[in-house]
């Protein structure tokens, strides 16, 4: 298996490989314009999203700055808002359903690294890819770890640490986030 292979299979991988770092290298150059564009650049926008996410429905939008680490792994629903300094580590899939809201700071980390001091030394790394349901709303600051899911219509806190999956209609919250109400 090449080191991508292993990369989107979830298995240990080097990402210093240079067909890796070549596509981190293209989404840097895609994110910067992103970034960088006006706010009246409304078509040049949707065309960068366009290039970089790997699948996007309609009514999607992105408030920059974001950042991500490749956006092919990146998969979203219709009429999903993301907001300002949104962080999608996406060596493994990350996908949101329909109607998904993400608020300013919220930060996804399919990535993570061995235990192993000495593997992790070797600067191995893995993931686990992280699933978001239909119409769920991701409070400011929140943390979403690897392998987790988030059920329908759900509500993730500001400030929440998802470390475990989570059913549709709850409230979860804390570090690490539990669920402190289930919803009607």
């Amino acid at each position: 298996m090449t080191e991508k292979e292993k990369m989107l299979a979830g298995k240990l991988y080097q990402a210093g490989d240079p067909e890796l770092a070549q596509e981190r290298l293209k989404a840097r150059k895609l994110l910067k314009s992103f970034n960088h564009s006006d706010p009246e650049e409304l078509e040049l926008r949707s065309a960068l999203l366009t290039e970089l996410i790997g699948k996007k429905g309609k009514n999607f939008w992105i408030e920059p700055p974001f950042q991500c680490d490749y956006g092919y792994n990146i998969e979203v629903g219709d009429d999903v808002f993301i907001n300002f300094n949104c962080v999608i580590l996406d060596i493994c899939k990350v996908k949101l359903g329909d109607r998904v809201f993400i608020a300013p700071n919220v930060q996804f980390y399919a990535a993570t690294h061995p235990l192993d001091a000495k593997t992790r030394g070797e600067m191995w790394e893995y993931g686990k890819p992280i699933t978001i349901g239909n119409d769920v709303w991701i409070g400011g600051g929140a943390i979403l770890c690897p392998g987790i899911t988030i059920g329908d219509r759900s509500v993730v806190g500001a400030g929440a640490v998802v470390t475990k999956s989570f059913p549709s209609d709850v409230l979860v919250a804390g570090n690490p986030a539990k669920i402190i109400k289930h919803l009607s």
